[in-house]
């Protein structure tokens, strides 16, 4: 299995043109970051978490000419603003791509990309397939998807496991049933706002304490607001076993 980080930043936070930091503008490549998406190889199938609104910029960037699936963890503008580009991909395979996503989030896709759906099938537009999952496990041609439940403040998430690898992002909050769907497994991708304290999304403090507690072989820090400061900085800092995530960066499993 191959595993691309597409991007690890977020929108949340200051935005970058009133960014007094420094992090965006003047640290080095690891620090710029797109909004957060990574791409999953195996099997001979091509798997996308989430199409934010760097998808297509994310898939030119690492010349990507198959996609089998997205896999949407909500429906927030950053995950899924993206989505219409998988045009580019319906041209190219001569298929609609197949969507995996909540019923929640398929409200949102189907409202916010209306004309992907309508009866008259005007030609050109996206052409989008959903599939409804939930906490179950799923198959997505022929690979098996365990969904990994948590909290975006009180809205419910999904993060992802295949074989030996689990990806979240977005959380504050895992309850133990997803804990335990995490204990044998090898490498763990994790949502790190920043240091201060958030609400909505785990901080660097909380998402090491959830890494030390589970600890997989390799586990990777994602979602990263310019708050947290420089990758080099805030990696020395860090145990051996947990890494910042960036953009670009692959690794198999």
């Amino acid at each position: 299995m191959k595993i691309t980080f597409l991007g690890t930043g977020t929108s949340q936070g200051v935005p970058v043109i009133a960014c007094q930091c420094g992090v965006c503008r003047h640290g080095s490549r690891y620090d710029k970051r797109l909004r957060s998406s990574v791409m999953i190889e195996v099997s001979g199938r091509v798997f996308v978490i989430d199409s934010g609104p760097d998808f297509r910029q994310q898939m030119l960037r690492e010349d990507v000419m198959r996609l089998d699936g997205l896999f949407i963890t909500h429906h927030h503008k950053d995950h899924i603003g993206g989505m219409d580009d998988v045009r580019s991909f319906n041209w190219v395979l001569k298929k609609p791509i197949d969507v995996y996503a909540s019923e929640a989030t398929q409200t949102i896709i189907r409202s916010d990309f209306f004309y992907a759906f309508d009866e008259y099938g005007y030609p050109g537009v996206p052409l989008i397939e959903l599939h409804t999952i939930d906490s179950e496990p799923f198959d997505a041609h022929g690979i098996t998807v365990q969904p990994l439940e948590g909290l975006h403040f009180n809205m419910p998430v999904l993060g992802f496991r295949i074989g030996d690898f689990a990806y979240i992002t977005d959380m504050h909050y895992l309850p133990a049933s997803t804990l335990i769907k995490l204990t044998d497994c090898k490498v763990i991708v994790l949502n790190a706002l920043r240091k201060k304290k958030h609400v909505t999304h785990f901080n660097l403090e909380e998402a090491v304490q959830i890494l030390e507690f589970l600890r997989p072989e390799k586990a990777y820090l994602t979602h990263i607001s310019h708050q947290m400061g420089f990758h080099k900085e805030v990696e020395k800092g860090l145990p051996g076993f947990i890494r910042l995530a960036y953009d670009g960066l692959k690794i198999e499993i």
